[in-house]
């Protein structure tokens, strides 16, 4: 081999290995951005963890009830305020939906926990939503019996909340937070996140059949998740440029880093 050769070699090996440090780099600069940012608000995942299932809740006749004593099926839980002005109602409407199209009997086969975190709420707000997602339902009889709604005092929401890695922050009178669906086995283990206000009916059904075996799976939706937030000014789901503009740029480096491998991989033969 002449020493140009072994030059080239040389020098085309260093830049692979800098580029690469550079991805690396760049890569763990936005997880960690990404990281300190879902401290305060988001989702951090905890499947195969366990809901404090002695965590007490205000049904909807205002009687104080453990919810380990209403869950003996796969649940979905989901945490709401019911007088969010912005992606609480899409969320339910999504959640409805699911549940209208599915094929599995709401109540019997699965059942659905949605949890007001504003302990300022009562009961009489949270039977009023209630009322209003049953009279657009086909289901009406079985989300009668199947999709329950309540209310919690501050240190029993803050339990549960932290239990399911649900993480919002007060704003005024409103609040900054993400919609999620949290599926739940039987036993109150955390087999799923569905994220995002549209559930496919066939997904949401994989989910609760899996929380049925107690196995847990892969978070169904993380782009819209990721790539969405509340807008507090505006009261309304806008796009997060910061967290888009991140993953386009790791996208990018490791394209531009494959083209470049291949190029000098190519001029070498």
């Amino acid at each position: 081999m002449h020493i140009n050769q072994f030059q080239g070699i040389f020098v085309i090996s260093s830049m692979n290995r800098t580029l690469t440090t550079l991805l690396l780099l760049i890569t763990l600069g936005v997880v960690n951005a990404q990281e300190e940012t879902d401290i305060e608000i988001g989702i951090v995942e905890k499947l195969d963890q366990y809901i404090p299932m002695d965590a007490m809740l205000v049904d909807e006749h205002g009687d104080t009830v453990i919810i380990g004593d209403l869950i003996d099926k796969p649940t979905i839980l989901n945490f709401v305020y019911f007088r969010c002005p912005g992606i609480c109602s899409p969320l339910m409407d999504g959640l409805s939906n699911a549940m209208d199209a599915s094929d599995m009997v709401l109540g019997e086969d699965y059942q659905a926990l949605t949890i007001s975190f504003d302990a300022r709420e009562n009961t009489i707000l949270a039977v009023r939503k209630k009322n209003n997602y049953l009279n657009l339902m086909e289901k009406k009889e079985e989300a009668e019996k199947g999709w329950l709604f309540f209310t919690s005092d501050s240190a029993n929401i803050s339990r549960l909340t932290e239990a399911t890695g649900f993480r919002y922050k007060p704003t005024g009178n409103d609040f900054i937070h993400a919609a999620t669906l949290i599926i739940v086995t039987p036993d109150g283990k955390i087999s799923r996140y569905m994220n995002g206000i549209y559930f496919l009916p066939f997904e949401l059904k994989m989910s609760i059949i899996d929380a049925g075996k107690g196995k847990s799976g892969p978070t169904i939706n993380r782009v819209l998740q990721y790539c969405y937030s509340l807008d507090p000014e505006g009261q309304k789901y806008v796009l997060n440029i910061t967290k888009v503009s991140a993953t386009l740029i790791i996208f990018m480096a490791l394209v531009l880093f494959l083209v470049l491998l291949f190029y000098r991989k190519r001029k070498t033969k």
